[in-house]
């Protein structure tokens, strides 16, 4: 007979198949997994937490419940004991958390919030059904979920922290501090002293800054300093939306953990799978990788989850809004129920703190007005070229008029980048490209590179736009400006991180130019015309 633990996790992955087809129904997935013993019962209390199994119980024996989730799905747990009741519970899929507000025309609120597991199982205990609401009842029952969230549109604001101005007050491990100054940090940034110390004591966290502000930074320090040495197995997992990113953010943790002796893999697409395995039975304690690749590992039993206390995601809008949502979803479910959880990132449109109610328990928010997000240091032009033909030209006059280190120039489309690199190169520049067609050791090469300061011109799509930090980058183009207006900041801050000057400069057509106020109103920003003294910014 399977153990309590398999049949938890193997509920969990039945009920992320149910919901992602509807059609299926959950009675058979309480029959399949039924609980029939009281040890079994008592390493679910382990699992789960008695308060909640009690819970649970509680609501099978009070009869007919709607169970609200945050995914807006109900359903009816129906009982012969005590037919017409109708407590309202809200149901988070997978996790409970500790608040959770509902409201509705009745005012009702406060509901009390329950794991989806233990419902289940309480209700095989029970002989119970089971059963999504019908349509008709569902659009009668439907709360709205609001996520709990206080923003004050003024200033950067925290509900309930304190700020530390000094890593030396953060109660940090010696080790931990030599490679922190051992890397060129002096004092916390505004990120790290509002969010490192409530990651360390275990507090689930929303954090949201610009790009260029510290946040890898952040979340790496928190897991360092709670990472046990000893235990070989992976205890932390962070995931990156590209490889590039990954690999940066391991090399970021294992230079501020060289000291305390902290090894940190990079779980990313495009290498050998059996280059992973030999890396984890060496032993891992900081996992850092793409969604797919992690949880490849993790289904072939080469990466094990049970050691892992806390999961971070980098770039949480692009992580949460496009695409990945449902591999990150894959991930979570095979982590421990009790994993602490931890956001960044420098955007926080509404849609991802709704779907942050899925992941975390009454977390921390720091977040930052919109009006915030454009960075301190940048300066931003744009040039009318009229029409798309004219760009060319107008980027080679560009460089002819000035002098930089090196520069980042954004193409929309993979043949965008391959037309530029080739007719950049017939003009004897020396330019780098890098899409996502291209395989990891390409990409890899194309870095390096561009790093050394082999190539001083790299062009790329989006794939580039978040969190790689080159030093020398003095010079951001938009070639093309972004389809998605929240991309325009992860574009830019690719040049003057961390208080260094930059200038990012827009070429905008004559269909443009909506686009281009579009991104002014939306960062509440002011973007010129581009001098006739160019030249005197570099």
């Amino acid at each position: 007979m399977e153990s309590v633990h398999q049949q938890f996790n193997a509920i969990i992955r039945d009920l992320h198949r149910q919901r992602m087809q509807p059609q299926s129904t959950l009675p058979s997935l309480v029959s399949e997994h039924e609980l029939q013993t009281t040890s079994e019962l008592a390493e679910l209390y382990m699992l789960l937490g008695r308060e909640h199994i009690e819970t649970a119980m509680r609501m099978v024996d009070r009869g007919v419940v709607c169970l609200i989730s945050h995914s807006r799905l109900l359903f009816r747990v129906a009982s012969s004991s005590a037919p017409g009741s109708d407590t309202s519970y809200c149901l988070l899929p997978g996790r409970f958390c500790s608040t959770c507000t509902l409201q509705s025309e009745s005012g009702i609120g406060g509901a009390p919030c329950v794991h989806i597991t233990a419902v289940l199982i309480a209700a095989a205990q029970s002989k119970c059904t089971v059963e999504e609401l019908p349509a008709a009842e569902m659009a009668t029952a439907l709360f709205s979920i609001t996520a709990q969230v206080n923003i004050d549109e003024k200033d950067i604001i925290s509900n309930g922290e304190e700020v530390v101005d000094s890593f030396d007050n953060m109660g940090l491990d010696e080790d931990l501090l030599r490679g922190i100054y051992a890397f060129g940090f002096e004092r916390p940034s505004a990120i790290q002293s509002r969010a490192i110390k409530p990651v360390i004591a275990g507090r689930d966290v929303i954090a949201q800054a610009q790009s260029g502000t510290g946040k890898t930074a952040t979340f790496s320090i928190s897991i360092l300093q709670k990472i046990d040495v000893s235990e070989t197995k992976p205890q932390a997992l962070v995931l990156a939306p590209t490889r590039e990113l990954a690999l940066q953010i391991r090399k970021v943790m294992e230079s501020l953990g060289d000291f305390r002796g902290v090894k940190v893999h990079a779980c990313i697409g495009g290498t050998r799978v059996v280059d992973d395995q030999q890396a984890f039975e060496k032993g891992v304690h900081v996992v850092v990788g793409t969604p797919g690749r992690v949880f490849d590992m993790i289904d072939r039993k080469i990466f094990t989850t049970s050691k892992v206390k806390l999961f971070a995601l980098d770039e949480a809008d692009e992580m949460l809004s496009r695409g990945f949502k449902d591999s990150i979803y894959d991930v979570f479910q095979l982590l421990p129920v009790d994993v602490q959880v931890v956001l960044l990132s420098a955007t926080m449109p509404a849609d991802v703190l709704d779907v942050t109610g899925k992941f975390m328990r009454d977390p921390l928010r720091i977040l930052v007005k919109r009006d915030e997000l454009t960075l301190e240091g940048i300066k931003q032009f744009y040039i009318s070229v009229e029409r798309e033909e004219f760009k060319f030209e107008t980027l080679t006059d560009l460089y002819e008029t000035i002098t930089i280190t090196q520069a980042v120039i954004f193409a929309n489309t993979r043949r965008k980048v391959d037309f530029l690199t080739e007719k950049l190169r017939e003009r004897n520049f020396t330019v780098s490209a890098m899409h996502g067609e291209m395989d990891q050791e390409q990409r890899n090469t194309i870095m390096k590179e561009f790093r050394s300061g082999s190539s001083r011109i790299l062009i790329t799509t989006d794939l580039l736009a978040r969190g790689i930090d080159v030093q020398q980058v003095s010079l951001v183009i938009n070639y093309d400006l972004p389809t998605n207006r929240e991309n325009y900041i992860h574009r830019i801050g690719r040049g003057g991180r961390f208080g260094r000057k930059g200038v990012a400069i827009n070429f905008v057509t004559d269909d443009d130019v909506a686009d281009l106020r579009g991104i002014e109103e939306f960062y509440n920003t002011q973007i010129d015309e581009m001098p006739g003294d160019i030249a005197s910014l570099f």
